[in-house]
């Protein structure tokens, strides 16, 4: 699974989503640019001790994004989309791209994919979601379609041991 973040702004959701990607075996995909510096104290604090082990790689635009990956499969999670995200059939080696915090996905881009663009359904109070938790809501929704595969199911207790 891939998350790719287009133009992220703000550096802390970056890092959580780090985070997430870790957890998850997921990859991230950065596309320029950036609202910060990826050396910036705020990512490494939001992403913990788990930047080093994060597969990341960074793109200078969207069309060197693409040329690198011409034949993928990616859904656009956007608040425009005619459709919710549990609608979508997610594969084990989809992208899912974001749009910066304060604006989405360009537009452009978004009339140029309308079948694979995918919204989470929320009250319209307000504009969005923090992305970190989008990501999140959308990441654990393809990784279920996939039966988590690969990923620890059950937990264990740290003193005591679970009845029955």
């Amino acid at each position: 699974m891939h998350i790719v973040l287009h133009q992220p702004e703000i550096p802390a959701n970056t890092g959580n989503i780090g985070r997430t990607c870790v957890a998850t075996g997921t990859s991230l995909h950065l596309i320029e640019p950036l609202g910060f510096r990826l050396d910036e104290k705020s990512i490494r604090r939001s992403g913990m001790d788990y930047w080093e082990q994060l597969d990341v790689t960074r793109y200078i635009n969207y069309a060197a994004f693409q040329e690198k990956h011409p034949d993928v499969r990616i859904w656009y999670a956007t608040t425009k989309a005619r459709r919710t995200y549990t609608e979508a059939s997610f594969g084990p080696d989809d992208y899912i791209m974001f749009g910066k915090e304060s604006g989405g996905i360009p537009e452009e881009i978004l009339v140029e994919n309308e079948e694979t663009c995918i919204r989470i359904p929320m009250l319209d109070r307000i504009r969005s979601l923090n992305l970190s938790n989008a990501v999140a809501i959308v990441l654990y929704e393809a990784l279920r379609q996939n039966h988590f595969d690969g990923m620890q199911t059950q937990g264990e207790l740290h003193r005591l041991q679970w009845r029955g």
